[in-house]
């Protein structure tokens, strides 16, 4: 890595923060030519995504020194903000095209996909196959699915033919399909017939949709979303979703390599006094005497919370990191990784909840330990009970850590100030939102969209 002792200089574009968004569009910047300046006030890469032994995670929640019973605390990389990679999603892709061979990073299948529906917990049904043997529908309702999730895996945008429902689904019809960029989700599951049950898992545990506001929105993007699980679990046989070795705390480093190998200059520990403005415009950044002048920034939105006009709260989020001497239970076949989602439904909720389970296979903990994670949208004054649903299926729990943090967005586009926001952390447990918001954030950047199919030039 290049280090400036001093960062007296001017750039093209000055990242702040570490977080994985800003590291991976950092990379990115300086593989597309920009000279990058990338600074972070902590001693350590990854934001709210870092990943902690130990001594330093019960040291950041005030509990003292850890029991000597949980194993030495080198062995432990627990991810404050543990996120799934969908095996063939936009983060993904990213990386196989940068920076995974490159570093030799290397990722692990998570052993299921499952859904609570009625207390009990059931493998996420995407395919015609798995529709046809799953224990969430009947026998009449599994045919219906499946013919639904036959019609999602053949439809492509660019072809009106795959816009059809099948004949039998009579209400639309026609040569010419229907125009699924303006009818509503709900139209088209009631148009197969689907019952609000299996609507609820498909769109919540499959789709991935965080509440139902999505039902009454275009159709296209939902099916995208389903067709993007299915290809994910197509491509490994048993579940969509891959966790990196030794946690999420590697990509962050690895995108910082990147931008170092591409000229790219870091400053960690390194605080940031003062952003500097001139006609509304982001001009540079003071620490102490120094200063560094760029035409834009991009900055996770802790730097800009004391900048009136350019943050806004979008929600708040409670986090339970667990750790368990056990996997959890009642999970089919003894999985020892997981993500289970609880529908807001079943909960009688706004948003969903979210569980997810790594373990010492990943090489995050000793032999026999696991690290849970139950996260949701807060909706209460209570937000540590509003989790008791998710803490129920883990078990006893050895250790609990709770954090609730507020995630805030960007108030503007940065096209007028040059300021490009990240958006904070949800409570999803994957990173398809994440990937969203790098793309988004690299086309306001540099005016075109980045090609993730694309690997980048040998340096």
């Amino acid at each position: 890595f290049f280090f400036a002792v001093a960062m007296d200089d001017k750039y093209d574009a000055i990242v702040l923060g570490t977080g994985l968004t800003e590291c991976v569009l950092s990379g990115l910047l300086s593989v597309s030519g920009l000279k990058v300046l990338h600074v972070d006030r902590n001693s350590y890469y990854g934001g709210e995504c870092a990943s902690l032994n130990m001594e330093q995670l019960f040291e950041k929640f005030g509990k003292g020194a850890p029991d000597p019973s949980l194993g030495k605390t080198h062995l432990w990389n627990v991810d404050l903000c543990p996120k799934l990679l969908m095996a063939n999603g936009i983060l993904v892709k990213i990386l196989r095209n940068t920076v995974a061979a490159r570093y030799n990073m290397e990722f692990m299948l998570i052993e299921g996909s499952f859904v609570l529906r009625d207390g009990k917990i059931h493998k996420v049904p995407v395919t015609e196959k798995e529709a046809l043997s799953s224990g969430l529908m009947g026998m009449f309702e599994k045919r219906r699915a499946a013919k639904f999730l036959s019609w999602v895996q053949d439809y492509e945008p660019s072809d009106p033919k795959t816009h059809k429902v099948p004949s039998g689904n009579s209400m639309w019809g026609g040569s010419e399909g229907v125009n699924l960029m303006s009818v509503p989700m709900r139209d088209v599951f009631k148009q197969f017939g689907l019952e609000p049950g299996t609507v609820n898992f498909l769109g919540h545990a499959a789709a991935l949709q965080h509440n139902d506001d999505y039902l009454d929105q275009p159709a296209h993007a939902t099916l995208l979303k389903l067709k993007l699980y299915a290809e994910s679990v197509n491509m490994y046989g048993s579940s969509p979703y891959v966790y990196p070795m030794y946690g999420l705390g590697d990509i962050p480093q690895a995108f910082a390599r990147l931008c170092a190998v591409y000229g790219g200059t870091y400053m960690l520990h390194k605080p940031v006094d003062k952003i500097l403005w001139e006609d509304g415009k982001f001009a540079g950044i003071q620490s102490g005497d120094e200063v560094a002048r760029a035409p834009l920034v991009v900055g996770d939105p802790s730097y800009f919370m004391l900048e009136p006009g350019k943050l806004k709260k979008a929600a708040q989020v409670v986090r339970a990191i667990c750790l368990l001497d056990h996997p959890i239970p009642n999970l089919p076949d003894g999985a020892k990784s997981a993500q289970i989602i609880i529908p807001q439904s079943e909960l009688k909720r706004r948003s969903d909840m979210y569980v997810i389970c790594t373990s010492f296979v990943h090489k995050v903990c000793p032999d026999g330990w696991y690290i849970a994670l139950v996260s949701t949208t807060v909706e209460t004054g209570d937000p540590e009970s509003e989790l008791l649903p998710g803490l129920r299926l883990l078990g006893s729990i050895r250790e609990k850590f709770v954090q609730v943090s507020d995630v805030y967005e960007p108030a503007g586009s940065g096209a007028g100030d040059k300021a490009y926001i990240s958006k904070g952390m949800d409570a999803s447990t994957h990173f398809e939102g994440c990937g969203e918001d790098i793309l988004d954030l690299y086309r306001r950047i540099m005016g075109k969209e980045y090609d993730v199919n694309v690997p980048c030039a040998s340096e």
